[in-house]
């Protein structure tokens, strides 16, 4: 593998025209902030343009020399720890701009200090200093990028002041801070804090422990009680001795090292640092409270390095990087923090961190030299040492188009693992690098050269960097002494870049493979962190990084098609994000007339699931005769499937049989047969179609279709589309299709609104029109189908059907592949049709004798236990009660829903002959009363009024009802029971009958 590359990514560098020595500097938004040495109180203001342009704003005086000194893009405000008289002061530049428009006045506040109405007009055209007092003096700051709140790392303490606008009218808006949060942590003396997002990355000399507050919401009275103090973890708060918390203790002339120690996650919590907050906001009705989750802890010793022993082995360049969720246009203005990762450094060695959904170690940076500082940017990590300015490639796009993408690592999309190992972009000589820093495409460095370095520096030396005349011609007009420069090193384009690594790739394709996938690989995830910038949308190069991007996934698709890697199944995904089609994509890699040309895995395994796949492009002739060469060699089991692609609409059908045909000489298969059949269609051949179908059984070749569903449908469009082979399964086997579909059904091939579709499509269907196919497959779907939630869709719609049928006086259009007897013979869901039923549609004329088979079989579903009868009767409506038909489906409903007294009357008043058969079938066990306190009564109420004109009455009282009557109550019940105006004769022979019955017990 390469280390280094010696890739170009500095440009072109200017000189700084700073008018004394530099102690500190920072970036802001598009300025940079020069303070200089102790001899001259003063910040310096240098606008930045394009190509690293300094153009000079002006300067203002400090209270103090500058000890540390951070500029929030948010609040757009400078903050810095001063000195002054053996004592240090936190100040905040507030709307420090307007001194570039010549104004010079200043006010000077102090923290939440109420603005006054008399001079809060003034405050416009005047830069303001909040002055932050401390109990303790400031060690070090930070500003959170993403809300500009400041944290001030103090002895054993971190102190949090949250920005806050004022708005004093509506044309003048002041910003200030409040304190509202100090972190006790004891035995802790922070060298660097890192602030963002709630996230806090502190440093001792060789510790490390990153924390992140969470938001609690509590009540005002339970904040007074939280705000004196909070600690976490429990455990933590008994505190330990401090030998646990002091990395070094001189003993009697020894120095005592603690072990190194990495703890991660929730293991950090055991690394036994007490921390305590104490809320310092006054307590309102909706106080939000925060609480501490421990996030890393790492503990380094003096000799954890490759170089030995160093007493100068320290911690430095702490940083906190957010990335943020891919901007598109609609989402401009609402970026969201998507990942974060911590940097921070040993003198030779550098680790980043991500800390979003996981906290794991993803970079570990090894450096030639020691270094003195280092710089992160969602692209590079920039280090100086001694003599060099180093530039490293990063892995963060790569763990954040993770924690943005669910689809990434997939065969949809991919991404370069974040395992990828490290190397080096550039190193660049300079003399003497003091210090860096970095925003946008620029580097600011400092460098100072040794007394004896001097007057090598001034020989005439080859450059490695271009400088421009009008930056050497300020600084002979500099006063300061000679050895040092502050440059602004303009980065080269995310493009010019990415176009090198493409070519230098070049070098590597025939000798060293992995070399080559590794720096394509470089250069994806150098445009992907392009892409991932907030600032995307509004760059000149967008378009350029898109296209970028795409191509380097097409490099990447090559590389993994082309060599024989581990990796070879990221072809897919790769080409996938290309955007190249399938033609292109074999115009890559396919040479012309080399008939001799092997093919890799990858190239493969990319044909065979894009040739699986429902895709509307359409291969040539000639193309498809190509592919199936490459795979009879490649695979030859996957030619029947590849044969049924959309891809392959084009292939010459002879062709296709002759390549089957050689399959099927090694592998025979129900599918292959199936295949041929197809493709034997389409030559017109009918007798190969018949040998080939006559092969195997038709339960066999409907399980075949199983195997390969396109035989029968395909996709174009997104739409369901019947084939060749469907339409003439429709004219000659309907019901080898049907069980076809339903296999499919059930093996989760095709869904049942896809096979309305299908079979409509296939029936030349109006949306609206059910052909009988369509039915014959949901009764057929009725027979194997358990899923209650489908059963239930399907009786509804076969009811729907019927009932359509039954009302319109509409026949099907092909005549039913199974009869009533057959469904109800195949399927518990039709029930054997009632005696009563039957009774019912025996007497009278019925107008619907043309229709008796769907009638039956709407009878025969209603007998049944199955259908949900709630459900069904908006159904059922449209059969009214005129005739036969509306009167049994109005007594089955009212049935299931346990409304036997409803069905009584309706067939007393319709059909009363039927009424003593309809009791005898469903008046059982407790709803046997019915037989004596409904039946009895209304028979006897009819026959009187009615007289011997209603001898089925008569009879139904005579020979079912009295006999049932008398055999199940006592004689005193049946007395009661009987009219008192009744013939005795007519009773007579039942009276006696329940008298001997009650003797006889």
């Amino acid at each position: 593998m390469v280390q280094l590359y010696n890739l170009h990514p500095f440009g072109s560098q200017r000189v700084v025209p700073c008018k004394q020595e530099p102690a500190h500097f920072c970036c802001g938004q598009d300025v940079l902030f020069v303070a200089s040495t102790a001899a001259s109180c003063r910040v310096e203001v240098f606008a930045v343009r394009e190509q690293g342009h300094c153009e000079a704003l002006g300067s203002f005086a400090t209270l103090g020399p500058v000890q540390h000194m951070a500029h929030s893009s948010a609040g757009d405000y400078l903050v810095t720890i001063e000195e002054k008289s053996k004592a240090t002061f936190l100040r905040a530049y507030v709307n420090w701009r307007c001194m570039s428009a010549g104004s010079s006045r200043v006010c000077v506040r102090m923290v939440g200090h109420k603005m006054e109405d008399s001079y809060s007009e003034t405050l416009k055209e005047q830069m303001s200093v909040v002055e932050m007092p401390l109990s303790d003096p400031p060690l070090c700051i930070s500003c959170c990028p993403v809300n500009g709140d400041l944290l001030v790392g103090c002895k054993n303490k971190l102190v949090m002041f949250c920005l806050k606008y004022l708005v004093i009218n509506q044309n003048l808006t002041v910003l200030d801070f409040e304190r509202s949060l100090i972190l006790h942590i004891d035995n802790l003396i922070p060298a660097e804090v890192a602030f963002c997002a709630r996230h806090i990355a502190v440093t001792t000399e060789l510790d490390v422990l990153i924390l992140k507050l969470e938001l609690v919401q509590h009540s005002a009275d339970r904040t007074e009680q939280c705000a004196q103090g909070v600690s976490a973890p429990e455990k933590a708060v008994d505190g330990g001795s401090p030998s646990t918390h002091t990395l070094q203790l001189e003993l009697d002339g020894f120095i005592i090292c603690q072990k190194p120690v990495e703890l991660l996650g929730e293991e950090s919590k055991l690394c036994e640092i007490p921390i305590t907050l104490e809320s310092t906001k006054l307590p309102t009705e909706d106080t939000k409270r925060f609480q501490v989750q421990y996030l890393l802890f790492r503990r380094f010793t003096p000799d954890q390095s490759p170089f030995g022993f160093c007493e100068e082995t320290r911690l430095h360049s702490v940083q906190l990087l957010p990335v943020y969720q891919t901007a598109y246009e609609e989402t401009e203005n609402k970026r969201k923090l998507l990942s974060l990762f911590c940097f921070f450094s040993l003198p030779h060695v550098g680790y980043l961190y991500s800390i979003g959904k996981l906290v794991e170690l993803i970079s570990t940076y090894q450096y030639s030299e020691k270094s003195e500082q280092a710089v992160l940017t969602p692209q590079f990590l920039h280090v100086i040492t001694s003599q060099n300015l180093q530039c490293f490639t990063v892995r963060c796009s790569a763990a954040a188009a993770r924690d943005e993408d669910p689809y990434i690592d997939t065969t949809m999309k991919a991404c370069p693992p974040v395992t990828l190992d490290v190397c080096t972009l550039r190193m660049q000589l300079f003399i003497g690098p003091r210090a860096i820093c970095h925003f946008k495409n620029h580097i600011i460095l400092l460098t100072k050269a040794d007394t004896e370095d001097i007057t090598e520096r001034r020989k005439p030396t080859r450059r490695m960097l271009s400088r421009k005349t009008d930056s050497i011609k300020s600084r002979t007009n500099s006063e300061f002494e000679p050895g040092w420069n502050l440059y602004i090193i303009n980065t080269v384009s995310t493009i010019q870049l990415y176009r090198e690594m493409v070519d230098y790739s070049r070098t590597y394709e025939n000798v060293k493979t992995e070399s080559c996938i590794h720096l394509l690989s470089e250069a994806h995830l150098l445009v992907r962190a392009a892409i991932m910038d907030p600032y995307f949308l509004k760059s000149d190069e967008k378009d350029d990084l898109l296209r970028a991007f795409r191509e380097s996934c097409a490099f990447l698709g090559d590389c993994y098609s082309r060599f024989d890697t581990k990796d070879y199944h990221l072809a897919l995904p790769y080409y996938r994000m290309s955007g190249l089609s399938m033609t292109e994509v074999l115009k890559r890699l396919v040479s012309e007339g080399d008939e001799i040309q092997t093919y890799e895995r990858g190239f493969i395994f990319y044909l065979t699931h894009s040739l699986n796949e429902d895709s509307n492009e359409e291969l040539s002739k000639e193309s498809g005769s190509k592919v199936l060469q490459i795979l009879y060699l490649a695979d030859p089991v996957q030619l029947p499937h590849i044969l049924c692609s959309p891809c392959m609409r084009n292939i010459c059908p002879l062709t296709a049989v002759k390549y089957l045909q050689k399959v099927e000489k090694i592998m025979p298969s129900v599918v292959l047969t199936l295949t041929k059949a197809f493709f034997a269609l389409k030559m017109g051949d009918l007798a190969m179609y018949e040998q080939e179908m006559d092969s195997y059984k038709e339960t066999t070749l409907a399980c075949g279709f199983i195997g390969q569903p396109r035989l029968l449908r395909q996709h174009k469009e997104g739409i369901v589309m019947p084939t060749e082979f469907a339409v003439h399964l429709k004219e000659v086997q309907p019901g080898l299709l049907v069980a076809a579909t339903v296999a499919l059904h059930e093996n989760s091939k095709i869904e049942l609104e896809e096979a309305d579709i299908f079979f409509k499509m296939l029936c030349s269907s109006s949306e609206n029109t059910i052909p009988q196919l369509l039915v014959d497959f949901w009764e057929a779907l009725l027979v194997v189908s358990f899923e209650e939630e489908i059963l239930q869709e399907l009786l509804l719609r076969v009811t729907s059907q019927y009932v359509w049928r039954i009302s319109k006086k509409q026949l099907p259009e092909t005549k039913p592949l199974k009869t009533t007897e057959d469904l109800i013979n195949s399927s518990s869901h039709f029930g054997l049709i009632f005696p009563w039923v039957t009774s019912i549609m025996s007497v009278g004329c019925s107008s619907d004798k043309d229709y008796c088979e769907d009638i039956s079989r709407l009878q025969s579903l209603l007998c049944s236990q199955s259908i949900n009868i709630a459900s069904a009767l908006p159904v059922l409506e449209p059969l009214t009660e005129v005739d036969n038909v509306g009167l049994t489906i109005r007594v089955l409903c009212n049935t299931h829903l346990g409304k036997y007294e409803e069905a009584i009357d309706q067939l007393l008043k319709r059909c009363p002959n039927a009424a003593v058969s309809y009791a005898q079938h469903e008046l059982k066990g407790d709803k046997q009363a019915l037989w004596w306190n409904k039946l009895l009564p209304e028979l006897c109420k009819r026959t009187k009024l009615t007289g011997k004109d209603c001898p089925v009455l008569v009879s139904s009282l005579k020979a079912e009802t009295l006999s049932v009557v008398a055999m199940e109550l006592e004689l005193r019940d049946f007395l009661s029971l009987l009219p008192e105006d009744g013939t005795a004769a007519f009773f007579l022979p039942h009276l006696l009958h329940c008298s001997q019955r009650k003797l006889l017990t």
